[in-house]
């Protein structure tokens, strides 16, 4: 896993950065909610996402995760995406680590938000059974996101559907047989940091329980291309879901020589 993490931070700092950001309004799934905004990345840009997550498990289990996640531009209103999910669950003692899983993902910005209209983007997932903690399953989930803004402030609606057979879940970045939310977000202090809060309901398979969460989330415009953010999260029924989760991330946006074309924006500001 340091090999993986190493190479991964060694492309983004060889690799030629990217025009100015405004990255800390662009809300990514899990950094630092699960909820996310409607906009792709920019059109031949990449964005490298490195967090940590460690979740203690109503019942006792404790989890630690890396999801490492590469996105592209490949659309002006598009991207693709892949993910690599680490865990070590520990549980009665014993701790077992290992990849749970590959993810690899699109997303199609369909409509820009504009004076009538929220922004609409449609998502669709492929997990992959890959590694010592994945699933069973090679699973395809869609999802719905729309984001609307008032000034400083937005709100995000994402609703999300697996099909499929469950099998066994991976440890990590399962995905939920069905899952919606809802969260709000505002830009503080000059325009360099977020606050976002949220609350969403899903269940994993066919026959578990609603898990209902609450998360609180900050992103900072640490650099220019370089977005710092941490999140915490707590579950609001009493018997399903987390005691409670902290995750930190770093992500970075940056272009790759001869890709980027002449005078190619950086990334939106949604």
């Amino acid at each position: 896993m340091q090999t993986v993490l190493a190479g991964a931070a060694l492309i983004a700092l060889t690799a030629s950065a990217a025009r100015a950001q405004i990255d800390y309004r662009n809300l990514d799934d899990d950094r630092p909610t699960r909820v996310e905004d409607a906009y792709p990345v920019e059109r031949h840009a990449f964005e490298l996402l490195i967090p940590y997550s460690v979740e203690r498990e109503h019942g006792g289990a404790t989890l630690h995760a890396s999801v490492l996640e590469l996105e592209y531009g490949i659309l002006r209103n598009g991207q693709l995406g892949l993910k690599a999910p680490f865990g070590a669950v520990r549980d009665v003692g014993a701790t077992k680590t290992g990849l749970s899983g590959l993810r690899v993902f699109g997303l199609y910005n369909v409509n820009t938000e504009s004076r009538l209209l929220p922004a609409l983007s449609l998502r669709a997932d492929v997990g992959f059974p890959v590694g010592a903690l994945a699933g069973s399953e090679t699973q395809v989930a869609v999802k719905a996101i729309v984001t609307r803004s008032w000034g400083r402030s937005r709100v995000h609606l994402n609703a999300a559907y697996r099909f499929g057979a469950d099998g066994t879940p991976p440890a990590v970045e399962a995905l939920d047989r069905w899952w919606y939310g809802v969260a709000a977000d505002r830009t503080l202090f000059r325009h360099s940091l977020l606050i976002v809060g949220e609350t969403y309901a899903g269940r994993l398979t066919a026959g578990a329980p609603v898990e209902v969460n609450a998360s609180l989330g900050l992103r900072w415009q640490w650099r220019t291309t370089t977005v710092l953010d941490v999140g915490i999260a707590r579950r609001l029924r009493r018997a399903v879901g987390p005691d409670f989760a902290l995750t930190v991330g770093i992500s970075n946006a940056f272009a790759l020589a001869g890709l980027m074309p002449g005078g190619q924006r950086g990334r939106r500001d949604g």
